[in-house]
This record gives structure tokens, sequence and C-alpha cells, in this order.
């Protein structure tokens, strides 16, 4: 393919040479599509808990042990998904994790049986989880021969995705469609997108090595930092709506108007992410989008008035927007590890975050306070703007 002289900022911030492949566009829009399919099917999922809770009569405390199923079935899939695709291939491996997810979606709208229920949310999370591996590293290949940042972007598809699958599958359910009939409704688009990703999913195969190895030196560096922002995104996800309503005195009909700043600066943040890191570099892009969120959670917890607060929460959304972006690129660039270990390495120990720092704010907040829990979380994120100067170096 005829290639032509780019420029890329390095991680001092110094513009370098290098030398941009001219792609087709079709491996540009599967990376887009695979990024808008696990968007789109974890926000699906989302709107069916309260009918699975109605459909099996479990209490709170129950229901949170049904729903940590679907976080085991990823951590299981996740480290070994490189190496499946290095083996079998990626379209094949893409190609059973979406079977796997369209065959489950139905079964948690309409089952009732939590034995049942339990092995379909555990294999719809390893189809998620095997999903969300490959799709960034088909990103970070695709970027690399475009020669230039592409990163936030791609993430910014996954923004939109849980935008659009949340939207889309509450607004059938609220026209009287059955959980059943719109979530095949679902399946239907994620096939649609599957197949309109095919012909760009760039192929691999013939790999050898481990399945699994433990993430060591700057893969698990970068790992820990992608831990704490992927728990700042479930302390906003699952805690930003409690804190309004019992620290703010927001009604609880407009409590989630803090996820939703949150999410829609998120958003915003990443399309507009490419164009930010091209100019700024990584290491600039971390340490103040680090900076910028913990300056937000501060915001949050120690301005009184829920407009604050809510001002508070865009600004963790803009400053998370880009990191995890960033460091998935510096994976993909280091020489401690493999690329198709380092990478499943770095998403797993982010998604841990998201599953443990709900549980870790909750007893937190129990021992202190929830606003002590969030300004702990926000020291976490001004050692992540620390990260960024070691990345520069």
């Amino acid at each position: 393919m005829p290639s032509t002289p780019a420029t890329e900022t390095s991680a001092t911030g110094r513009p370098t040479e290098i030398m941009a492949i001219k792609i087709p566009a079709t491996e540009i829009l599967a990376t887009r599509l695979l990024f808008l399919i696990v968007g789109f099917g974890v926000a699906a999922w989302a709107p069916l808990v309260p009918f699975v809770k109605a459909r099996t009569g479990l209490d709170d405390g129950a229901l949170g042990l049904l729903l940590l199923a679907l976080g085991i079935g990823s951590l299981v899939a996740m480290p070994t998904a490189g190496a499946m695709a290095a083996r079998f291939g990626s379209r094949t491996v893409l190609a059973v994790a979406v079977a796997v997810i369209c065959a489950t979606l139905p079964v948690l709208a309409a089952v009732a049986d939590v034995a049942l229920l339990t092995a379909a949310l555990v294999l719809f999370g390893a189809g998620m989880g095997c999903l969300d591996c490959l799709m960034n590293l088909q990103a970070v290949a695709v970027e690399r021969r475009a020669g230039r940042p592409m990163m936030s972007g791609f993430h910014g598809l996954y923004s939109l995705g849980c935008i659009v699958g949340a939207a889309g599958v509450s607004a059938m359910l609220s026209l009287g469609l059955t959980p059943w009939s719109a979530t095949l409704v679902g399946v239907a688009c994620i096939v649609a997108a599957f197949v309109a990703a095919l012909p760009g999913i760039l192929p691999s195969g013939g790999g050898g090595g481990p399945a699994f190895a433990m993430p060591r030196g700057r893969v698990l560096f970068l790992g820990v930092l992608c831990f704490v922002v992927f728990l700042t995104e479930g302390s906003a996800l699952d805690w930003s709506a409690v804190f309004l309503v019992q620290e703010r005195g927001l009604p609880a009909a407009q409590a989630g108007l803090g996820y939703a700043a949150f999410s829609a600066t998120m958003t915003v943040g990443r399309l507009t992410g490419d164009a930010i890191v091209a100019r700024l570099g990584p290491a600039r892009v971390v340490a103040g989008g680090g900076a910028l969120a913990a300056l937000g959670l501060a915001v949050v917890t120690m301005v009184p008035g829920w407009p604050a607060a809510l001002a508070g929460y865009a600004l963790v959304g803009a400053g998370c927007a880009n990191i995890v972006p960033v460091l998935f690129t510096a994976a993909a660039r280091q020489r401690a590890m493999p690329e198709r270990l380092a990478i499943p390495a770095v998403t797993t120990l982010g998604y841990a975050g998201v599953l443990a720092g709900p549980a870790l704010i909750g007893v937190l907040a129990h021992a202190t306070s929830l606003a002590a829990a969030f300004l702990l979380v926000a020291v976490l994120l001004v050692g992540v703007a620390g990260g960024g100067r070691w990345l520069r170096a």
C-alpha cells in the first residue's frame, strides 16, 4: 500500500516523523463498529435488570450476587482472548463471541430460573470480555498502520454505543414491546453491525506462546492506571445518584443527571480526543486528564449544591475521556510483553476496577462517608496524573 510521511506527537510532546500507511476504509469502519457493538451490548443489558429482578423475586443482595456472574465471565475470557485470536484467527474468535452474546441476550430477557440466568450471564460476560479485548487489539493495529492517533475516536464509538443501546432498548420497552421482543431487535442490530464489520477485521493467526501471562513491568503500571480510571467510572455509574440524593438533596427522579453529565463530556471528549492527543501528546493528556478528573471529584464533594456536583461530574468525564485510549496505545508500544498478551492484561486490570470499585467505595463510605470515599478516588487520580510524567520518561 502507498505510504506518506506524517508526524505524531511523541510522549515528550515533540513531533516525530513516522510513516503513515493509507489503510482501507473498511478496516477503520470495522474497528468503529466493533466498539459500537460492545457499547450497545452492555447498554442493552442494563434496562433488562429490573425485569430480571421482578421475574426472579430476588432481593437486592441476591441480585447483586447474580450480577457478579457477568464480571466473572468477562474476567475469565479477557486474559486469553489474544492467544485465542493468535491461534484461531480474530474473525473466528470474534464471530464466536458475537454469537454467544446474541444467543444469551434473549435468555436474559425471558428466563426466570436463577441457575440458567447465572450460566447465561457468565457466557454473556465472556463474550463481551473477549470482544472487548479483540476490538482493542484491532484498534492498536489500525492506529499503528495509520500513523496517527485514532484510539480516542474508537473509544468514543463505545460511549456512543452505550447511549444508543440504553436509549433504544428503553424506548422500545416504553412503546410496549416485551423485554424479549426488544432484545431480539437489539440482537438483529448487533448481527447487522458485525456482518458490516467482517470485511475490515484484520486476520491474525498462527501465533504460539502462552495463553496467559501475568502483567509485569510497564504493562503492570499501565494496568494499575487503567484500574484507577475504570474505578472512577464505576463510582460515577453506581454512586453518583446516591450521592446527589443523600448529600445534595436532589429528587430521586433527577438523580441520573450526575452520570448523564459524566457520560456526555466523556463521549464528546473521546470523539474529539484524537486531535487533542495529536496536539498535546499522550503524556500531557494523561497528566492533565488525571488532574482535571481529580479536580472534578473535589468539586463534587467539597462545593455545596447540586449544580456544582453536576459541573464536577462533567469535569470528571472530560478528564477521564482520553486517558484509557492513550494507555492502550502505550501498552501496544511497550516491549516487556507481546501485544496479544499486554492488551488483554491491561483490559482485565481495568475491568477489575469497574467491578471492585463500587464495592470498595461502599465499604469506605460505610466506615467514613461517601464524600470521603470520593476524595480518596481523587487522590488516586492525582497519582494517575503523576503517571503521565512517567510516560514522558
